[in-house]
């Protein structure tokens, strides 16, 4: 049998390989990643895995990556949405990992968007 923590751990990695967070609560920062076939095609998986990955290596609990199907502008894939409380949504288009590495230090951590990344 495996501890609790060895079972968090295998919880935690499986929610990294598939791109899964934790229910979004009202006061959460939302990274959105359209992950629709034209999205994944673009890099997607790889995007939102970034992602998870800043978010977890930098202990950013109150911040959520989440996934949703089509955004509806397949050329501009990888589509993320970024939305901090109280704020509007920004979207963010063409995105890669470098990118959403930017994007959390810069939107997420620093709380400036980046609009040379943004439609």
């Amino acid at each position: 049998m495996k501890s609790s923590a060895e079972l968090q751990e295998i919880r935690n990695k499986l929610r990294m390989e598939i791109g899964y967070s934790l229910p979004i609560q009202e006061n959460d920062i939302r990274i959105v990643v359209g992950m629709g076939t034209c999205g994944i095609a673009a890099g997607a998986r790889e995007v939102v895995r970034t992602f998870m990955d800043e978010v977890e290596k930098r202990g950013l609990e109150h911040v959520k990556v989440t996934q949703s199907g089509c955004i509806g502008k397949c050329d501009a894939e990888p589509i993320v949405e970024v939305t901090l409380p109280g704020k509007e949504t920004v979207t963010y288009v063409h995105v890669d990992p470098a990118k959403a590495r930017e994007i959390v230090a810069s939107h997420i951590v620093g709380g400036k968007a980046i609009k040379n990344y943004m439609k």
